[in-house]
């Protein structure tokens, strides 16, 4: 009730269109996929197993979750024009809900066979081959 003791009136529904994505972030969401596809095909040349892509949870996402024996890797993949670029884009956030992410994916993925935990990078770059960067970060 309103303070005039009236019901509140409700309000018009907008029938808005959906803004269609900007074409600058079409092109960057695709170079972000054909990145991840890159670096999963290379992990799987090393002998990795990809369990998840695009990880998502509530705290965060993973790219990668990839596993080899009793290895479990969490990989960031970072793609930019040049590498030097894509090798400092990861940040002390980034890390801290990757983390977090990494915890919601044991926690929903428990296995006891796994004995090692590492969290790498992948950094790609247009027309090169991607450069996988083991134990980029630790959880400490």
């Amino acid at each position: 009730m309103m303070p005039d003791g009236n019901p509140p009136r409700p309000r018009p529904l907008t029938t808005r269109a959906p803004r269609s994505p900007q074409p600058e972030r079409q092109t960057a969401f695709r170079f972000g996929l054909s990145a991840e596809s890159r670096a999963a095909a290379l992990l799987i040349a090393k002998g990795f197993r990809i369990l998840a892509r695009r990880f998502r949870s509530p705290v965060g996402e993973i790219d990668i979750v990839a596993r080899r024996r009793h290895l479990l890797v969490f990989v960031e993949v970072k793609a930019r024009e040049r590498l030097d670029d894509a090798a400092w884009s990861v940040t002390e956030r980034q890390r801290a809900r990757i983390i977090a992410a990494a915890e919601a994916w044991l926690a929903d993925h428990p296995d006891p066979s796994i004995q090692d935990i590492r969290f790498d990078a992948m950094l790609v770059g247009p027309g090169r081959v991607p450069q996988h960067i083991p134990a980029a970060f630790d959880a400490s």
